[in-house]
């Protein structure tokens, strides 16, 4: 169950789960539990009271890293500076249990993400693709 944004108020910290093509496939990453994984995020944002909101997507884009999670700040997140971040790779407990207690704490812009986490940032689709570009030039 996902919560509605009010379009005036106060934006809750998200989550988009890459469900396309390799997110969320058994056949690209065995052993990992899909659906508990999205489950156990549904079940914080509907106990979150509102501040957290979980949507899936069919394709993110960075297929080599999947499962892919992209955290985007709260409104007051968003005001201290804070951008969505992307975490790739998200495959098992210990990775959702990071996302969960970053959020938790309030997410991009109000909190450290925990250490371990932050080592499965990656860059957006597009930023990769600047990058790429930079580096052949």
């Amino acid at each position: 169950m996902t919560s509605a944004i009010r379009p005036f108020g106060p934006r809750p910290c998200a989550l988009t789960v890459c469900r396309g093509c390799c997110c969320g496939d058994a056949r690209k990453n065995p052993g990992t539990d899909h659906e508990g994984q999205l489950r156990r995020l549904r079940d914080a944002a509907a106990a979150s009271g509102g501040r957290l909101l979980v949507r899936t997507s069919d394709c993110l884009g960075p297929c080599g890293q999947a499962n892919v999670v992209v955290v985007q700040p709260s409104t007051e997140g968003r005001r201290r500076g804070g951008r969505a971040a992307w975490v790739g790779w998200a495959l098992d407990d210990d990775c959702t249990d990071d996302i969960l207690a970053w959020v938790a704490a309030g997410g991009p812009g109000v909190a450290k993400p925990p250490a371990t986490l932050a080592l499965q940032f990656i860059p957006p689709p597009a930023e990769a693709r600047q990058r790429a570009r930079r580096g052949k030039r």
